[in-house]
């Protein structure tokens, strides 16, 4: 009788440290799965394109993917052709004027004795900067890293949209026969998620660098279309996205007067307020959105967990969540007949 309890407790101890190390290296690897996800958003980005060429003109996947990549360097050199000299003088326009509209806030401030404090901390920060500088390589490397990581991510991505059904399947054969039907259908409600927000978060970038470009031009703030692209691209990641893309226009804003920032700061809020009531409502109209409060604490926890990444792929990782939770628990085991997830359907 010993024996069998003897065994019982040791098989017990070892899947409880199996269990502890798989979910060291689950924590350790935070980055990799987000990395991972990254991979998947570039492939959906590629399927958008591919999956129509597919279905109108008949073309094999591996031509389609082809098309489509080609068609996507097409968009982006044609742009870069067009206005890629004027944005380029004005980003330099704009690191040229960012430290004197820096200055000139910082000289504002110290005339008022409740910002003072806040100017002294600014300096004291300031001082520490020429300490930064005896690392500069270390970050020189740390951005040269990020830019083969991405290369990898988007190639990556690239052969997962050749071979998406694969990779679903591959996926797939860990889990019991049974429920593989099941979950085939939520990864492929997913991807339909995934695409329709991309889709409708790609217009409401455009609209929005669009309208912010022709509304600085208007007031004849400098770099209009500069900012503009920094805040189009800036859509990209919810709430802090748009907060950040406001900070050195109202800077450079600041330079020509009190009342370019007045107007600056109106077509910013405007925009914003434009975008959230009106732009994303008729964008998203028939495809998948998530609500805004779970965007919200996407944007806060997947930050703090992931950092950065976290903070760039927060709404699409919280979406693909959502349609997990809605489809496998409130449909599956709470048989919830109002549960709907986003993407679901043919």
């Amino acid at each position: 009788m010993e024996k069998p309890a003897t065994s019982r407790l040791v098989l017990g101890a070892v899947i409880l440290v199996a269990t502890y190390f798989l979910a060291q290296g689950a924590v350790r690897l935070a980055n990799l799965w987000i990395l991972i996800f990254g991979a998947v958003i570039v492939a959906v980005v590629i399927r958008s394109i591919a999956d129509p060429l597919v279905a109108r003109f008949k073309l094999k996947d591996g031509y389609a993917v082809a098309v489509s990549i080609l068609a996507l360097l097409v968009l982006i050199s044609g742009a870069a052709f067009l206005f890629g000299r004027q944005v380029a003088e004005q980003f330099d326009q704009l690191a040229t004027r960012l430290p004197g509209a820096w200055a000139m806030l910082q000289a504002r401030l110290q005339a008022s004795p409740a910002a003072s404090q806040v100017v002294d901390h600014a300096k004291s920060l300031g001082s520490e900067a020429g300490k930064m500088l005896a690392i500069a390589p270390r970050f020189a490397m740390g951005a040269l890293s990020g830019v083969a990581t991405l290369f990898l991510v988007i190639v990556a991505g690239v052969f997962l949209a050749g071979q998406p059904e694969q990779a679903r399947e591959g996926v797939l054969s860990l889990f019991p026969m049974t429920r593989r039907p099941r979950l085939r259908e939520v990864m492929n409600t997913c991807g339909r998620a995934l695409k329709g927000w991309l889709k409708a978060q790609l217009v409401s970038m455009l609209l929005v660098g669009g309208l912010i470009s022709a509304g600085l031009a208007l007031i004849g703030a400098p770099a209009p279309l500069a900012l503009g692209l920094f805040t189009g691209l800036a859509q990209f990641v919810p709430i802090v996205g748009p907060i950040v893309a406001a900070v050195p226009a109202l800077l450079i804003s600041a330079t020509g007067g009190g009342k370019m920032l007045l107007l600056t700061l109106a077509l910013y809020v405007g925009v914003s307020q434009l975008e959230s009531n009106l732009i994303t409502p008729l964008v998203q109209k028939n495809l998948a959105s998530l609500p805004v409060v779970l965007g919200i604490f996407a944007v806060v926890g997947l930050g703090t967990l992931f950092g950065p990444l976290g903070i760039l792929f927060a709404t699409p990782l919280a979406l693909v969540l959502h349609v997990a939770v809605t489809m496998l628990y409130r449909q599956d085991v709470l048989h919830d007949e109002a549960a709907v997830a986003p993407g679901e359907g043919p």
